[in-house]
């Protein structure tokens, strides 16, 4: 079973075709290697260290929302 996360996008690396994203106040670089068109502010699903596709806004909060209910992480990250 994988799991992914959404994160924010808040740097990009165009030449290296990295992102930093942030999770609350972790922040993590990771590859958009998978994934076409992402700019700053958009969300991506993350999973060991690349984006897999882009998430409106509201998914990633709904499912940040779900995490923290399921005790997986603390309410309010996103």
């Amino acid at each position: 079973m994988c799991l992914a996360l959404p994160a924010k996008v808040v740097a990009i690396d165009e030449a290296t075709d990295m992102a930093t994203v942030a999770l609350g106040e972790v922040k993590k670089e990771i590859s958009l290697a998978l994934v076409e068109d992402v700019q700053l502010g958009d969300f991506v699903l993350i999973h060991v260290g690349y984006a897999l596709n882009k998430v409106s806004p509201e998914e990633a909060e709904l499912t940040l929302q779900l995490f923290a209910e399921a005790g997986l992480m603390d309410e309010g990250v996103a």
